[in-house]
C-alpha cells in the first residue's frame, strides 16, 4: 500500500504534499512513538512545532 502513496504524491498536485513522521518519547512506559501525516508543504513547520 506505501508503494501506491508514494507514487501518487509524485503526480500532479501530490507534489504540494510532504509525508511527515514524527518520533516523540512516551512519559508513562519511555517507549518512543512514531506520528506518520501527510501534510501540505505550507505546514510542515506546524506539525513538527505543534506537540
Amino acid at each position: 500500500m506505501a508503494k501506491k502513496v508514494v507514487a501518487a504524491l509524485k503526480t500532479g498536485a501530490g507534489k504540494a504534499f510532504t509525508k511527515c513522521i514524527k518520533m516523540t518519547k512516551s512519559e508513562k512506559s519511555g517507549a518512543y512513538l512514531f506520528k506518520e501525516e501527510i501534510v501540505h508543504n505550507d505546514h510542515i513547520k506546524d506539525f513538527f512545532t505543534k506537540k
